[in-house]
């Protein structure tokens, strides 16, 4: 299974290992997708964790023992491929590059393994292209 998940961390939670004990004791992969971690305030970290079913909830359940708060992300962001125009705004806004422009045909090309579900680009598009979609 693989899933994406937002952790908070406390600010006295900065030198523990966390991420590495969930690969080293729960056989999980991750991906960080976006990451606010600062050394005298609470931390946010957006990550796709990928392993077996019961490693994932262990490993979930290893987070919140270690006092994370944990919140699953079920949005993600979808393109009327028939609104956009591929104007190229949303990109400019895209941290991770899931947006960006194909330099040989200049149209404005979605990866969506990338995208991280900040909504920035759903706020700037002029044509109303992108939305976010509730995955429930």
């Amino acid at each position: 299974m693989k899933k994406r998940i937002l952790i908070r961390f406390k600010k006295n939670m900065i030198d523990k290992p966390i991420v590495y004990r969930l690969v080293k004791d729960h056989n999980l992969i991750f991906n960080i997708l976006r990451a606010n971690v600062l050394p005298k305030a609470d931390s946010i970290m957006v990550m796709e964790i990928e392993g077996e079913e019961e490693d994932f909830q262990k490993g979930i359940e290893y987070l919140i023992d270690a006092g994370c708060g944990i919140e699953p992300i079920e949005q993600d962001i979808k393109r009327d491929e028939s609104k956009c125009v591929h104007c190229g705004v949303c990109t400019s806004v895209c941290a991770p590059s899931a947006l960006y422009i194909d330099r040989k045909t200049m149209e404005v090309n979605f990866d969506y393994k990338k995208c991280v579900a900040c909504e920035l680009c759903v706020k700037v598009c002029p044509v109303k292209a992108l939305n976010v979609y509730f995955d429930f």
